[in-house]
């Protein structure tokens, strides 16, 4: 029955979800990268599934745009996985891209499946490239653990590598690519154009962290085991990780940055994303900061998300232009 679904669904992800007592009906979930999700009503012995509800209708499948699986390799060799989306109808060669590390960065990753975010900035005409750089999820146990104490290093390098490997193939425009992430991947994000300040024309950071010693200080506070994690995971020497904190470096920046925040995020401190834009804006880079007081890590009001993005895309338009009105 599994494969008699998979092919009536091909491109999808297929999976049972209830069925009637004697298991002639079944309610199955059509799940791809360019559908969040079909509920059908199967019939096992007509062998005919009839639709019965869209997770949301207002998505057209067919006006998405597909994630193709990518390989590379990392400088020093090591094999990375990610996702690289291209807007439906630009073609395939020097596309403005925007680079989307996520958010963790340990046991997290990048999936190939319907991602809201991802949609939106191909949409917009931007290819997207997603990355799941060293101590992502899902890749064992060993790689996972290659990130530790690696906040600004090689998970960084990862990223770096990704968006050079991007534009040596061909899909990106080396003069128009912009870093966005959220929570750790804003953290990377700002990274991304302290240590590459030719590689990226902007950045963006939301919801994000970008004082180290600031955040191992405030979280030790939860506890022995809660201190011991961050000892091995983010590091405990206060010096080291002042140098991999991107409110220290601001005056490395040459780009335009934009930040957004929660004033009630108990996960990226509002304060982080407050001494970033002023650390910004005495090194003279050109900022932009959005504050919502009563959200918290991530927005979630619908007002809030609608300007948010609105900003996010017209900020995109200014500096790497994807042309498509």
């Amino acid at each position: 029955m599994q494969q008699m679904l998979e092919w009536a669904f091909p491109d999808a992800v297929v999976s049972v979800r209830s069925s009637t007592r004697d298991g002639r009906l079944r309610v199955v979930l059509v799940e791809s990268d360019v559908d969040p999700g079909t509920f059908y009503l199967f019939d096992t012995r007509a062998r005919h599934a009839e639709m019965i509800v869209a997770r949301d209708e207002q998505i057209d499948p067919r006006a998405m745009s597909k994630m193709m699986p990518i390989e590379l390799k990392a400088r020093d060799g090591l094999a990375l996985h990610g996702f690289l989306t291209l807007p439906a109808g630009a073609g395939d060669r020097n596309l403005p891209m925007v680079v989307l590390p996520h958010g963790g960065p340990f046991g997290v990753f990048d999936a190939w499946g319907y991602n809201q975010e991802v949609q939106l900035l191909a949409s917009a005409g931007y290819a997207v490239l997603q990355v799941n750089f060293r101590g992502s999820g899902n890749y064992g146990r060993t790689f996972r653990q290659a990130g530790a104490r690696q906040w600004g290093g090689t998970m960084q390098d990862d990223v770096t590598d990704a968006t050079r490997w991007a534009i040596q193939q061909g899909y990106a425009d080396p003069g128009r690519i912009c870093i966005y992430g959220a929570s750790y991947g804003a953290y990377a994000a700002l990274m991304g154009v302290v240590r590459e300040p030719d590689l990226y024309r902007c950045a963006i950071g939301y919801v994000g962290v970008y004082d180290l010693p600031q955040l191992v200080r405030e979280n030790s506070r939860d506890g022995r085991s809660t201190a011991t994690w961050l000892r091995e995971w983010i590091g405990d020497n206060t010096d080291a990780l002042a140098r991999v904190s991107p409110v220290n470096r601001a005056n490395e920046i040459r780009v335009p940055v934009m930040l957004a925040a929660g004033g009630q995020d108990f996960v990226a401190p509002v304060s982080h994303t407050r001494r970033m834009e002023a650390a910004l804006e005495r090194a003279g880079v050109p900022v932009e900061a959005l504050y919502y007081p009563q959200e918290g890590h991530g927005f979630y009001e619908v007002g809030h998300r609608r300007g948010f993005y609105t900003r996010l895309l017209r900020f995109l338009d200014r500096h790497i232009g994807s042309g498509r009105k």
